[in-house]
């Protein structure tokens, strides 16, 4: 089975409803790193020195890659990527290997096998 790492970064008022969202396109679950800080293209806004930027979450997700595009695009839709600058970022990358997935796997599995 091959696997992709979906890197997500969300305003942490959504995380809950990305995690939500990517478990019902197919996600078994995700590791959250909560507390991030991003820019982008234009510097943080501060009042009296202090940031008024929204904190961030880090979401990983361990995906089949038969569903992560999927997966990836119901992240970006329901974190509002594309109708409001600066709310996240998400992308997909390559995974050689994985170990510590074998619940994951036999779950992957039967969804695979219904599915087709």
């Amino acid at each position: 089975m091959h696997f992709k790492l979906i890197i997500a970064f969300v305003e942490d008022t959504v995380t809950d409803k990305v995690m939500k969202a990517a478990r019902e396109s197919g996600a078994t679950g995700a590791t959250v790193i909560s507390n991030a800080r991003g820019e982008g293209l234009k510097g943080m806004t501060t009042f009296f020195g202090l940031s008024l930027e929204t904190q961030r979450d880090v979401l990983l997700f361990l995906v089949e890659e038969h569903l992560s595009r999927k997966i990836l695009e119901k992240v970006c839709d329901v974190g509002c990527f594309e109708q409001r600058p600066g709310t996240g970022i998400a992308f997909q990358i390559d995974v050689e290997d994985a170990v510590g997935v074998q619940q994951q796997i036999a779950e992957l599995v039967d969804r695979m096998e219904d599915q087709l």
